[in-house]
This record gives structure tokens, C-alpha cells and sequence, in this order.
């Protein structure tokens, strides 16, 4: 009996600390980035990891401005220019993926009639792309090698690479921001049209497909897997790791890895065959010890551990002989059920010369192929087409969640000193000063200024509420008043990992309304004066229906890009109908 006590002691008193309102707001203070030491949440049962498991696959889907999905528009292959080998051949290959956007690659098939297996193979960060041929990497051995096995590989570029425009592989800006327009967005869609390429071939096994690639290539390998089910396999090569999560753009989108990570996008592909490979000499160093078994154990919830499977090379970073090898045989094994699989090796095969492979040497590129900015004024454009057809306001609102990722917190913790009152969610850590104003009835009003509580309460709206007897909340949102504290936003992905400064204001009002009634206030008012009208608008939109009343519209706020921009910025906002959906949201359309 004593010990039972000690325990529940032990418990209550750490529940206690828990419920604490923190010191620091903990979005000052843990600010995570690409090189950051992630630790996997671990899931209790299938149901919760099925669930993350959507709510991920939304998150990778929206962060590359791809929900709701593009059209698929004709892919009109063109596939032309054969190279004879022996087993095999070489086809120059180029797609349709968007209106004025095309994919180019190679096709490397096996002789005879099929229907064979596929491969889709994305390269990395390596100079010569898809040409690449060197000891630590050759995409031209490697699919060469898995056609000389029986499957039909789809080699294809990554943005910039080779055949592939039209902009240079890394790119970004704070007007692509708003509207998920990057790198990672034109790969990850060029990645499923490559599949929608491989599955339409009258000579490919469409329920055999599987993917691998290297660096750059691990990532499109695992997010692919991630989003688009079709896939029977795949081989992430030296990127799926717990301690970095890819240095460039093209693996870098705004709101991608927030409360998220590369090892957890990697598990999505459970229960389905996947094969890790890993470095000693790069970031994957750990993966033995770490990232394998944080993945297996969700394997393990399907009861399939024995479907993922890890390796490990003594060398640097690479898609290297060894590692190739690995690959060969695990998709053998999987894939083509061969018994000998674990004794296949790599055959020495040609390697071809650069102008026998490129798909537009020589050839001018199709008339309707456009330019780096025609093909951004097409994505907004189709973007908004998308949103706008919309009807269903609980669709429109799950667009706004995911690009604002504020939510009706269920439990909020307090500290109250006088008519001071600091707000906190206790798993996050996040912290909301304001002065509360009681007043004479269940009725409350939160009111909101650019300048903070104080200003607040001297707005024409506070004085309105306090003369008809109702209570008044004025908080500091996120950077403002006594809520202002050094934040570091200069990593170059910083809104990868990190909310802006706005979105967390949203959430803010949202936590604070969620305190208001937990403390029994039933009639809930919300306004906001300037710019805080624009987040108090946005708030109300993600809030509970009829959970509160918008006092305020957005004023002078129009919505467009330089508006954002300048007044409140969010990136993804405009892919989730920006000002028109929260109009439309909270009826002041």
C-alpha cells in the first residue's frame, strides 16, 4: 500500500509539473532545424500510427502544393532513340506532367515481351544527374544492372538536372512561399506523372513497381512511398536518418517536417517491402541502432518486421557498388521472389555517352514548353482553380488547418496574478500573457491589437464590452507586448521545421478563446483592431462552429500576395484559398 502511494505521489507531482505554465515560450526556444537530433515518437497501437499516418501524408502532400491534387493532364510520352544492348535496351523518354511542363529520362527495358517488373529511379545531387558515373555513384550501372534483371527502370532528372527545366534545381522565395511553389512541389509531382508513366506501359507489371535512389533521390524514394500506395517496394539510400534531414530545397518545403521527420516518412511505406541502406561515413551513421529499429517497430504493428530490412557500408556518402548490390538483391528477393537472390552481383555494363542518352540534344524542346515564371503564374492560377471549386466547408477548413496548423486546443493551463494571466498548452510549452478584465455575466470578449493586451484594452471594442458588463481578454499575442523575445528565424529552412510569427499568433487566439470557455464562458466575442483583425479573422475561421462570434472582418486586407507578405505571412496560405476561404469560413464573404 505504501509503495502504491509513493507511486501516485510520484505521478500526480509529475502531472503537476507538466500543467505548468513554462518560463519561455517554448517556440523561442526550440526552434529545430535540418540538423537537428530528432527522437521518434514511438505509437502504441496500429489504429494511432494509421492515423498519424494520414495526417502525414495530408502534411507531405500540402507542404508540395499538391492538395487538392493537380489535374492530370495527358502525359503524351514520346519515347524514341534506342540503344541495343545485350539484355537490354536504352530509349530516350520525355512527359507531359503539367500544362507547359514536361519530365525527361530514360527508359531501360529488358528484352523479350514482359510484363516485367519496374524500377523508378530519381537521382541525387549528383553533377551529371542520371548521367552520373563514378565509384561512389553511378546511375548508369545501376539501372542498367536492374534491367539486365528483369525490370524496366525509368531513370528520370530532378528539377535543373540534364534535360529537365525549366528553373535551376534550387530555387525559393517568400512569394513561393505562399503559394507551395518550390523545387520539392515540381519533383515530388514529376515523381507520381513517372509513375502514372510507368504504370500506363503495356509491358510493365503495374502492381510491381518499386523505387530507390540515393541522397536527393533517397528523399524523393520515401516521399513518393509516403503519398502514393501504388509503389510494391522501395530502397532509400543513405537519406533516411534522425540527425539530418536533407540540406537542399529540393528536399526542403515550408511546413513539410513540422512535428515531423525523415524517419516517420520513411515508416509510411509500412507494411510493404523497404530496405534501408546506410553510410558510417555520412549522416545515415546511426541507422544500425536508431532509425532501423524506430521504423521496424512500426512494421512490427502490421506484425511484418521481417519486411524492412537495413544495411550498412563502411564509406562515405553514396549509391555505390556495394550499396547497388544490396538493392539488386533485396528487389530480387522481394519482388521477383528469385531463391538465388542473395547471391546476385553486378555485371560490368557499358557506359554510354552523354549525347546518346539526352533526350533534347539536338531535338528542340515541345512549342508548349514554358519558362520559370509562365509556369508559376500556372501553378497560382490552377491552385486557385482547385480551391475555388471547393464547396464543402469542412474540406476548405482541413486546407486551412494544414496551412496554418493552428487547432481548439483540449487543454490549456493558467497562472493568474491580479488581472494578469499567462496561458499555456501544456505538451507544447508555449506561452500567452494577457490581462483579464472580469465582468458581471458569462459573456467574455477577446480583443486583440498589433501592439498587444495593453493597446488592446484601450481599443474602442474592449470599452464597448467592459460598458455592457461582459469580461475582457486582451493577450500578447505571439511577438507582441510582453510576448516579444528573441526568435532565430536564419536557418535556411527555418520554415521546414517552424511556424511563422502569424500562424502562431492564430494559434494563440485559438488557445486563448479554448481558456475562455473552460472557464464557463459560454458567449464568446472575438475582435481585433489593424492587423490583428487579419488573425483574429483567420482564428475564427479555424475555430469550432459557432463557438465564437467575429466582431471584426479583415478591414483594409484584400489578400493579395504582397499583402501576405507584408501583413500576414504564412507560407502555403494561398494554396488553402488564402483570404477567401476564411471569408468564406466565418460568412463575411
Amino acid at each position: 500500500m505504501l509503495v502504491s502511494m509513493r507511486w501516485l505521489t510520484a505521478v500526480l507531482f509529475v502531472l503537476s509539473l507538466s500543467a505548468q505554465v513554462p518560463g519561455a515560450d517554448s517556440r523561442n526556444t526550440n526552434i529545430p532545424n535540418t540538423d537537428t537530433h530528432f527522437t521518434f515518437p514511438g505509437y502504441d497501437s496500429l489504429e494511432q500510427w494509421q492515423a498519424r499516418r494520414e495526417h502525414l501524408r495530408r502534411q507531405i502532400l500540402f507542404a508540395a502544393g499538391l492538395l487538392p491534387e493537380p489535374e492530370r493532364v495527358p502525359l503524351r510520352p514520346e519515347i524514341f532513340g534506342r540503344i541495343e544492348r545485350e539484355g537490354y535496351t536504352i530509349e530516350k523518354v520525355f512527359i507531359h506532367t503539367l500544362p507547359g511542363s514536361y519530365l525527361a529520362g530514360n527508359l531501360y527495358r529488358p528484352t523479350g515481351d514482359g510484363p516485367f517488373p519496374a524500377v523508378l529511379k530519381p537521382h541525387g545531387h549528383w553533377n551529371y544527374g542520371r548521367l552520373e558515373n563514378q565509384p561512389l555513384g553511378s546511375s548508369q550501372r545501376l539501372a542498367a544492372n536492374l534491367a539486365l534483371l528483369g525490370f524496366v527502370v525509368f531513370s528520370y532528372d530532378m528539377i535543373g538536372y540534364n534535360d529537365t527545366p525549366p528553373s535551376p534545381h534550387r530555387f525559393s522565395g517568400r512569394r513561393e512561399k505562399l503559394w507551395n511553389f518550390g523545387p520539392l512541389s515540381l519533383q515530388l509531382w514529376n515523381s507520381i506523372r513517372a509513375l502514372d508513366f510507368l504504370s500506363s506501359l503495356p509491358y510493365v507489371d503495374r502492381s510491381r513497381i518499386a523505387i530507390t535512389g540515393a541522397s536527393g533521390g533517397g528523399t524523393q524514394t520515401f516521399l513518393l512511398a509516403a503519398v502514393d500506395d501504388r509503389l510494391a517496394a522501395s530502397a532509400p539510400v543513405n537519406m533516411v536518418s534522425a540527425i539530418m534531414q536533407g540540406g537542399c530545397v529540393c528536399e526542403n518545403a515550408p511546413g513539410l517536417r513540422v512535428g515531423a521527420y525523415n524517419v516517420e516518412f520513411a515508416a509510411m511505406m509500412a507494411p510493404k517491402p523497404q530496405l534501408i541502406v546506410s553510410a558510417t561515413g555520412d549522416w545515415t551513421r546511426n541507422v544500425p541502432k536508431e532509425e532501423f529499429p524506430d521504423v521496424r517497430s512500426v512494421y512490427a504493428l502490421y506484425g511484418k518486421p521481417e519486411m524492412v530490412e537495413a544495411v550498412q557500408f563502411d564509406a562515405p556518402h553514396n549509391y555505390n557498388q556495394d550499396s547497388r548490390v544490396a538493392v539488386y538483391r533485396f528487389f530480387a528477393k522481394h519482388i521477383l521472389k528469385r531463391p538465388d537472390a542473395a547471391s546476385i552481383q553486378e555485371k560490368s555494363t557499358r557506359i554510354e555517352q552523354p549525347p546518346d542518352l539526352l533526350v533534347f540534344y539536338g531535338r528542340p524542346r515541345p512549342r508548349d514548353a514554358v519558362g520559370y515564371q509562365e509556369l508559376f503564374a500556372r501553378w497560382r492560377d490552377l491552385v486557385r482553380r482547385r480551391v475555388e471549386a471547393i464547396e464543402d466547408p469542412d474540406r476548405l477548413r482541413s486546407l486551412l488547418e494544414l496551412a496554418v496548423k493552428a487547432d481548439w486546443p483540449e487543454r490549456v493551463v493558467s497562472e493568474k496574478d491580479g488581472e494578469t494571466v499567462v496561458l499555456s498548452r501544456p505538451a507544447v510549452g508555449d506561452r500567452v500573457p494577457g490581462l483579464l478584465r472580469p465582468g458581471s455575466s458569462t459573456a467574455a470578449t477577446l480583443v486583440l491589437h498589433p501592439d498587444g493586451a495593453e493597446a488592446a484594452l484601450a481599443s474602442s471594442q474592449a470599452r464597448r464590452a467592459i460598458s455592457a458588463g461582459r469580461t475582457v481578454l486582451a493577450i500578447d499575442a505571439f511577438q507582441t507586448g510582453r510576448a516579444i523575445a528573441p526568435r532565430d528565424r536564419s536557418h535556411q529552412h527555418f520554415y521546414t521545421f517552424n511556424l511563422s510569427d502569424d500562424a502562431c499568433r492564430v494559434q494563440d487566439i485559438l488557445t486563448a478563446l479554448a481558456w475562455l470557455r473552460s472557464q464557463g464562458y459560454k458567449d464568446l466575442e472575438l475582435a481585433g483592431s489593424g492587423d490583428a483583425a487579419v488573425w483574429a479573422l483567420f482564428a475564427a475561421a479555424l475555430a469550432p462552429s459557432h463557438a465564437v462570434r467575429l466582431l471584426t472582418g479583415p478591414g483594409s486586407f484584400q489578400g493579395s500576395d504582397q499583402e501576405f507578405l507584408d501583413r500576414f505571412f504564412i507560407p502555403g496560405i494561398q494554396c488553402a484559398g488564402g483570404l477567401r476561404t476564411a471569408l468564406r469560413l466565418t460568412g463575411k464573404d
